[in-house]
């Protein structure tokens, strides 16, 4: 840590320790993804920075390697985002995990309380009262559902008729 503190400046030295386990803690998912964005930011602007310093210095430098020398504190700084990046990453998906799974248990309790299903209760003597919105089938004037009955029917007719036609010869 003593390394990535003297490249860093203040301003992303605690950038960095915001993503420590304990710092994020108390975040909400809107909290992490914000802080999320910041550190992805700052890794891109250091990878960046490192890939076209290296770049110009090896002509200067005359190689690869030596160019890669000079450019330590850039490789640096992106490898200290590059970890704290995927520290938020990692707790913004079991924050992500967590909330979707209490909207998928509260959209099913809700779903539980407004069944469409019909009640009967111990003294409604034969009666069925629903407690929920009442199911109609509005559906049955249609066109298209009036000619669907009509082939039905229909088609079972011919079955009947065939079947009996074999039963008299």
């Amino acid at each position: 840590m003593k390394k990535i503190r003297k490249s860093l400046s203040e301003d992303e030295y605690v950038l960095v320790r915001k993503t420590k386990k304990s710092q994020m803690t108390g975040l909400d998912e809107d909290q992490l993804i914000d802080l999320h964005s910041r550190i992805r930011r700052a890794r891109n602007k250091y990878v960046t920075l490192y890939r076209r310093a290296g770049a110009q210095k090896v002509k200067a430098k005359g190689g690869r390697g030596a160019a890669k020398a000079a450019n330590v504190h850039n490789a640096a700084r992106a490898e200290a985002f590059e970890k704290a990046l995927s520290r938020v990453s990692a707790r913004l998906a079991t924050v992500s995990r967590e909330a979707a799974r209490e909207l998928r248990t509260e959209r099913l309790d809700r779903a539980r309380t407004v069944s469409r299903a019909p009640e009967v209760g111990p003294d409604a003597a034969g009666k069925v009262s629903s407690a929920g919105r009442p199911w109609i089938d509005t559906t049955r004037e249609s066109p298209g559902r009036k000619k669907y009955e009509a082939s039905t029917t229909a088609a079972g007719a011919r079955r009947q008729t065939k079947k009996d036609r074999r039963h008299d010869t």
